[in-house]
């Protein structure tokens, strides 16, 4: 079993997509961009001994690639690594990725999900930790009163607003045809 860290980048409707991981699972994702060097050089600042590896989480890869075609993907079959992360950190982050594609949640209502109804702005501090943003759907977590909130993730808050209309739009999409 290889446990070095491997890293691939591969072509998606909106752009080139980053994964690094291992074979226990993935280790970070980085969104697409329009830079496949800008993606290397990410990815390479987390794990700088990487080797590349094409072939590398090829499912989760055509997964990936679907979802920004506009196809309903659920990504819970991913294997993930949450290691050297808080047991807060990893209690929202494994919550939040049972948000359904195309839903939404607000901070509080992950936080009582979590059974800590009074941390809404810490569930956005262990959000914003995500090292997996889409596989770990943060982008589904909004404020309250329905505005998009923050997003750490590269391309901030535009590229969240992006993502959630993208999935608005497949659910409509997927209903008429």
């Amino acid at each position: 079993m290889r446990n070095t860290a491997r890293y691939t980048i591969f072509r998606t409707k909106w752009g080139y997509f980053g994964l690094a991981g291992t074979d226990n699972g993935l280790l970070r994702t980085f969104l697409p961009t329009a830079s496949r060097e800008k993606v290397k050089s990410q990815l390479l600042r987390y794990f700088p001994s990487a080797q590349y590896d094409s072939g590398l989480f090829e499912s989760a890869q055509r997964q990936i690639a679907a979802y920004f075609e506009g196809a309903r993907v659920n990504f819970s079959d991913i294997p993930v690594e949450l290691n050297g992360m808080s047991t807060f950190t990893k209690r929202v982050l494994d919550a939040c990725m049972g948000i359904e594609f195309g839903q939404t949640v607000s901070y509080g209502r992950l936080a009582e999900l979590v059974g800590s109804p009074a941390a809404a702005r810490a569930v956005g501090g262990a959000l914003s930790k995500n090292p997996l943003p889409l596989i770990i759907p943060c982008h589904r977590v909004i404020c309250s009163n329905g505005k998009v909130g923050g997003f750490s993730a590269a391309g901030g808050k535009n590229l969240k607003e992006k993502l959630l209309k993208h999935e608005e739009q497949a659910l409509i999409s997927n209903k008429s045809g």
